[in-house]
């Protein structure tokens, strides 16, 4: 062999060593609606919106496309969260059928109901930014109808950094992320270094400029192949314990109402504070907070 063809193989054979190297990686995806290229109003991430049909398959080829990459870099097995609205929003026939997938609610892990440590990486696809954000395409945390403000231990989180913060607990990181430029940015600046897929450029809550479903899904696979080539240096994301939250909401009464219930602090009008012992507390209280209803069937 020549020296020139040698220097040629060098990078090749560099690549497949390291996918040798990663063979059985098991990875975990959480699936949201809001970040998926195109989508920017009601009429794409809901049942009674004109796109929905359209934007659930646009949904689905993100996570495929992921799955892909993931398999070609050397995944063995795949846990798919359907993460948006109802949770019942992915086309599970259209998914690769040796992987399994979470879906509706409730799930005392929320968006991250499954996670073990066992896994070695997580995929954030079609992520949003938070409530907090003065930018990025349909910005909220976790319920856009009645939050206006999550905080743990005085840390401004989204939907993202909550999420990887229960991954943290299990000593799992966060590899990638995708959704609008706001969403990816936000979530390097509080998770800390992972692969950003940016699908489209927030204009307003409701606008963006976007790129076409196939060239997000080749920007998707890129990100996903990067993240597991050097998925041993990503480091997982862990609040200190005891966690203080601080949420507000946006009507004051169930903060009032919440008060009356031991560990539960009134901060001001529209914030009740409570310190749980760990992120899954935190996880359990929020679920309860935001999905419990009196009249709950069956």
């Amino acid at each position: 062999m020549n020296f020139t063809r040698s220097l040629y193989l060098l990078p090749l054979l560099a690549i497949a060593q390291a996918a040798v190297a990663k063979e059985g990686l098991k990875i975990y995806i959480s699936a949201d609606m809001e970040g998926v290229v195109g989508a920017v109003t009601a009429e794409q991430l809901g049942p009674e919106g004109f796109e929905y049909e359209r934007f659930r398959k646009f949904m689905t080829a993100e996570v495929n496309a992921a799955i892909a990459a993931a398999r070609a870099a050397g995944a063995a097995e795949i846990l798919v969260s359907d993460s948006h609205g109802n949770g019942q929003n992915l086309l599970i026939e259209e998914l690769p059928k040796d992987v399994k997938i979470v879906r509706s609610w409730p799930r005392e892990l929320g968006m991250m109901q499954g996670i073990d440590e066992t896994f070695d990486g997580v995929i954030f696809i079609g992520y949003h930014s938070s409530t907090a954000n003065t930018r990025g395409v349909r910005a909220h945390t976790m319920s856009s109808a009645n939050i206006t403000g999550l905080k743990l231990n005085g840390i401004s989180m989204s939907e993202g950094s909550m999420n990887a913060a229960i991954a943290g607990h299990f000593g799992v990181p966060v590899i990638m992320v995708s959704g609008d430029d706001a969403a990816v940015a936000e979530n390097q600046a509080v998770i800390g270094d992972l692969e950003g897929a940016v699908v489209k450029w927030a204009e307003s809550f409701h606008s963006a400029t976007t790129l076409t479903p196939e060239a997000a899904y080749e920007v998707i696979a890129s990100a996903t192949r990067s993240a597991i080539e050097r998925i041993d240096r990503f480091k997982p994301f862990v609040l200190d314990t005891p966690i203080k939250i601080e949420l507000s909401l946006k009507h004051y009464q169930p903060v009032e109402m919440l008060a009356y219930l031991p560990g539960f602090e009134r901060m001001d009008s529209h914030t009740i504070g409570y310190t749980a012992k760990d992120i899954i507390e935190v996880s359990k209280v929020l679920g309860f907070v935001l999905e419990y209803q009196v009249d709950l069937q069956p």
